[in-house]
């Protein structure tokens, strides 16, 4: 059903219903002198087609969408299945509100269920809540459940965290009696410096990293799980990439207490930065400080299942500082295409694209090695993500490349670590062709 308006014929029905004889009439408690007393300086209406080459028109104005793409950095170009796009815009799905009442909304609570248990199996947790924002927002509820869990007010933060989820956890936490500190990397391999290890203490409510982190490095999440346990601390792991859960160990069978991650990269289209989907999950004896909403199993009085809201309810997310969270909501359209592409892949198909994900990043870090001028900035193994150390300020080099051979080949670090100009990230995914790998080879090999 396209969205036609009201005819003049049933607008004149309206109208004559109320009394009124005319439209302005409805108005007429609002002063004259603040009226416009013009029509708006708008084109006059345009036919569908025309609509359509409009709007094509100034998408060819976007210049970025043709060229190659080699960025990350928390917003990844994977392929999904024009199912996931087809069945979201169905109109049960596409214009459904949430979920309080289970009696007329058991498919909406059922496909939560079933994305809540396929986030399990991702994570490696035991329970899971209805979705969240995005990552970032995802992360700093880990910050403030930690804090309710352990009665502490101390969290540590590893500087290869997303900037911007730092940015993000930061804005959350400012008012409140949370603090954090962060914790260094090593330079050779990019990942959590050891010895910084040692400001865990009984004041800390928990450990949080990203793995692979910002740089792409893959972290020894066992290992920091057990320097954070030793204190009392909790193990918050943070993935922004989340078609590595295809590959690699889930981060609750390396210890893990919370995990945290975007769930954009599943069938959910980059769309300039949002909306995203924010994945949680944790140990089950933390579900009571989980925030967000559950979908849980019920049974009726004659022992037929039914889904509803378990655990927590709406009114838990509205007493201001005494709710466990604020969010009272979820990302419920978005956490349904995420549902849909990875049920559409099943477990062998996501393990074949984070494969391909791996073995292309692999091929490019062989090829851009091998370029005079250039190196692997740091030594540790990564998933499609690595950082490139050119023979020139990055901005630059990206720029020309872009310019010139149409190419987008990466973020530069410097916009968030200004000690490192010539870095840039580069991200590659199962889109990457191996054509366009050796072309963003040649870019720059002639840039540098």
């Amino acid at each position: 059903m396209r969205y036609i308006p009201n005819s003049p014929e049933e607008r004149d029905d309206m109208l004559k219903e109320i009394g009124l004889e005319s439209a302005e009439g409805l108005f007429r408690s609002i002063p004259a002198d603040v009226l416009l007393g013009r029509k708006l300086d708008v084109t006059e209406p345009l036919a569908e087609p025309e609509v359509i080459a409009g709007m094509e028109a100034l998408a060819e104005m976007n210049s970025g969408a043709k060229k190659t793409s080699f960025l990350g950095g928390g917003v990844y170009s994977h392929f999904s299945p024009t199912i996931v796009d087809n069945l979201i815009q169905r109109s049960e799905f596409f214009t459904s509100y949430t979920p309080y009442q289970p009696e007329v909304t058991q498919g909406t609570l059922q496909y939560i269920f079933e994305f809540q248990t396929l986030v399990c199996q991702l994570t490696g947790m035991e329970v899971a809540n209805a979705s969240m924002y995005d990552g970032s927002t995802s992360m700093a509820e880990a910050f403030l459940m930690a804090q309710r869990v352990t009665r502490r007010d101390k969290v540590l933060v590893a500087e290869t965290v997303h900037p911007e989820y730092i940015e993000v956890a930061s804005t959350y936490t400012k008012h409140g009696e949370l603090e954090f500190d962060t914790v260094g990397f090593d330079a050779d391999s990019g990942r959590i410096q050891e010895s910084d290890l040692e400001k865990i203490d009984e004041k800390t409510a928990a450990l949080v990293v990203q793995s692979p982190n910002f740089f792409g490095c893959i972290e020894d999440l066992e290992a920091l799980a057990e320097k954070a346990h030793e204190k009392g601390a909790l193990l918050v792991v943070v993935v922004t990439e989340a078609i590595s859960f295809g590959l690699l160990k889930t981060p609750g069978n390396c210890g893990a207490d919370i995990v945290v991650a975007e769930g954009q990269s599943f069938g959910v289209p980059m769309s300039f930065g949002g909306p995203h989907v924010g994945l949680f999950a944790c140990r089950q004896k933390f579900v009571r400080q989980m925030p967000g909403r559950l979908s849980g199993v019920a049974y009726d009085e004659k022992g037929n299942r039914g889904f509803v809201l378990t655990l927590a309810t709406r009114e838990q997310h509205i007493r201001r500082d005494k709710a466990t969270s604020n969010i009272c909501t979820n990302q419920g359209l978005i956490a349904l295409a995420a549902t849909i592409y990875m049920e559409a892949l099943g477990r062998k198909g996501l393990q074949e694209v984070a494969m391909q994900n791996a073995q292309k990043a692999a091929y490019a870090k062989k090829q851009i090695a091998g370029i005079d001028g250039y190196k692997i900035a740091f030594d540790s193994p990564v998933f499609n993500e690595f950082v490139v150390r050119g023979p020139s300020e990055a901005v630059s080099l990206l720029e020309s490349i872009s310019s010139e051979n149409g190419i987008l080949g990466g973020i530069a670090i410097s916009r968030y670590y200004k000690n490192r100009p010539n870095d840039f990230l580069v991200c590659v995914t199962e889109t990457n062709t191996k054509k366009e790998i050796d072309s963003l080879a040649e870019a720059l090999a002639s840039a540098g």
